[in-house]
């Protein structure tokens, strides 16, 4: 990895520790489904709705045999239930009926599962089977194309942008530090550049301030 690289990640590990995933899981199960429903909707939410819906549907097939209105009046906080609940049902009746009940391991079989996308699919690869991936969510493609880590216009190309700067072996822990950043501190519409501590080397900071690259 070049200097600059470095210097972010070790600010980023100072400010974040090592950094972990947000949404509360105890398998593959519970965190493809919290995954699904965090779309556009915060994590801290997604944890009191997943409280109550794990309580009554715990795993694949409890899920995969449920209602979908009796699924809604549970999500219904996390926004979009009607399009969320048919896809964690219908994601967990294809597990069940083509995978034995087991969330498959590789990015190919993962896309097959409605609303599995590849950030989607990239995150339980990481925090499932520890296979080092990087999940491009609004808080990691906002951040590395404002740090300059990238230059990309699309999540796709950030990803792969960041595949070929960053070792492989900090792929998972880099995303878990890109996303609290960005949620803590390199906020969408209110950065909270006065507190944080890689402004000096941030590109979007230097344009705000007039300063050139």
């Amino acid at each position: 990895m070049n200097e600059k690289v470095l210097e972010i990640y070790g600010l980023l590990k100072e400010e974040f520790g090592e950094g972990k995933c947000e949404l509360d899981f105890y398998d593959d199960y519970s965190l493809m489904v919290a995954v699904i429903l965090s779309a556009q909707c915060t994590d801290k939410r997604v944890n009191q709705v997943t409280k109550t819906l794990f309580n009554k549907y715990p795993n694949f097939n409890s899920l995969a045999n449920a209602k979908k209105e009796e699924v809604e009046k549970i999500i219904m906080p996390c926004g979009f239930y009607n399009v969320k609940s048919k896809n964690i049902i219908s994601a967990s009746q294809k597990v069940v009926h083509d995978y034995n009940s087991v969330l498959p391991n590789n990015m190919d079989e993962l896309l097959r599962l409605p609303g599995v996308g590849r950030k989607t699919a990239n995150v339980l690869l990481s925090n499932i089977y520890n296979i080092p991936s990087i999940a491009v969510d609004t808080h990691v493609f906002r951040v590395s194309n404002r740090l300059g880590l990238v230059h990309a216009k699309n999540v796709y190309d950030c990803e792969l942008q960041l595949q070929k700067i960053l070792d492989k072996e900090i792929w998972s822990e880099m995303h878990h530090l890109l996303v609290l950043f960005g949620r803590y501190i390199c906020k969408a519409r209110k950065p909270s550049c006065e507190k944080c501590s890689l402004k000096n080397i941030c590109e979007e900071y230097k344009k705000w301030n007039g300063k050139t690259l």
